[in-house]
C-alpha cells in the first residue's frame, strides 16, 4: 500500500455536518479537501467548495483532476422513497460515472451507509456479516449503494453508521424535555453513535487504509445498546423532568449493533456511551 503522502487530495461529496467537521480535521492535518454540495456558501474556508448537484451529470463535470480518496457522506433531505434513491444509489452512480468519465482513479472510496440495512427486531446482536433483508425502501436502497460501492472497481469500504446524536441533533432532548419518554414493555433496544465518533472512525478509517486494506463494512455504533426507555428516563433525571406520557410513535426494530470489529482496527471511541455523548449536550441545552 502506498504511505501517506504529505499532501494527499479528498474529495467529501455531501459535505455536510459529518463531512465537513471530516474535512476540517483533514485540511488542518494538511491535505486539500474539496467539498462538493450544492450550496457551498456555508463551507468553512478550509474546504474547497465544489458547487454541484449529485442527481444531475452535467453539474459533475471538471471535477479535480487528482483525487486520493472519496467520502460518500451524503444525507437525504427528506424520507420519501425518491429522494433516497437519488441521494444515495443515484448519486453514487453518477459521481462513479464523471470520476471514470474524466479519468480519476482514487486510491480509496468511503460510502457512509446506515444500520437501516439490518431487520433485525429481536434484541440480537448484528455485526458486519448478519443477514441484511430489510423490509423497508431506505434499508433496501442503502443496500444497494453499498453494492455500488463495493463494486465500483475502486477499493471500498461501507461505513454503517446507527443512530447519530450531537450538536444540533436535539430530537430526543427535546421530546424527553417535553415529559415524553418511551413505553418500557416491550423494551426496544436502540443504538447510537456521536457526530464527533463519526468523523473520528472515517479519519481513523482513511489513516488506516493508507497502511493496509480495510475491511469491506464496519459497523460503527457505541459500546452500549440500551432500550430506549432506559435512555429516556435518564435523560429525564439529568434534565430534572418528569416522564407524563410514553409513546411508541416512532416504531423502529430492536437490534443491538456490534463495534467489536471497528475496535479492532483499533479505533477507541470518544463518547463509548451515552451517558458521556449526552453529557455535554444536556449542558448546551439547558443554557
Amino acid at each position: 500500500m502506498k504511505h501517506m503522502s504529505n499532501r494527499d487530495q479528498i474529495l467529501i461529496a455531501g459535505c455536510g455536518d459529518v463531512g465537513s467537521q471530516l474535512g476540517l480535521n483533514l485540511a488542518a492535518a494538511g491535505h486539500q479537501v474539496f467539498g462538493l454540495r450544492r450550496n457551498i456558501n456555508q463551507l468553512p474556508p478550509a474546504i474547497q467548495g465544489i458547487a454541484a448537484d449529485l442527481s444531475q451529470t452535467d453539474t459533475l463535470k471538471g471535477l479535480p483532476q487528482q483525487l486520493d480518496t472519496v467520502f460518500y457522506v451524503v444525507a437525504a433531505g427528506s424520507r420519501e422513497e425518491s429522494v433516497y434513491r437519488q441521494a444515495y444509489s443515484g448519486g453514487l452512480q453518477n459521481l462513479l460515472q464523471a470520476l471514470q468519465q474524466q479519468g480519476i482513479h482514487p486510491r480509496q472510496l468511503f460510502f457512509v451507509s446506515s444500520t437501516a440495512v439490518y431487520h433485525q427486531q429481536n434484541d440480537e446482536w448484528v455485526d458486519e456479516s448478519s443477514a441484511t433483508e430489510p423490509d423497508n425502501f431506505s434499508g433496501r436502497i442503502m443496500l444497494d449503494a453499498e453494492q455500488i460501492a463495493l463494486q465500483s472497481g475502486i477499493p471500498a469500504t461501507v461505513v454503517r453508521f446507527s443512530g447519530i446524536y450531537g450538536p444540533g441533533r436535539n430530537y430526543m432532548l427535546s421530546q424527553v424535555n417535553r415529559g415524553t419518554g418511551y413505553p418500557a414493555d416491550p423494551p426496544r433496544y436502540s443504538n447510537r453513535i456521536h457526530r464527533d465518533d463519526c468523523v473520528g472512525v472515517l479519519q481513523h478509517l482513511w489513516r488506516r487504509s493508507q497502511q493496509q486494506p480495510l475491511a469491506p463494512v464496519y459497523l460503527a455504533s457505541d459500546d452500549q445498546p440500551a432500550p430506549l426507555h432506559e435512555v429516556g428516563d435518564w435523560l429525564a433525571a439529568q434534565l430534572g423532568v418528569e416522564i407524563t406520557e410514553r409513546s411508541a410513535r416512532r416504531t423502529i426494530g430492536s437490534k443491538r449493533c456490534s463495534n467489536a470489529l471497528l475496535k479492532q482496527s483499533g479505533y477507541q471511541f470518544r463518547y463509548p456511551d451515552y451517558q458521556s455523548g449526552y453529557a455535554e449536550l444536556i449542558k448546551a441545552f439547558l443554557r
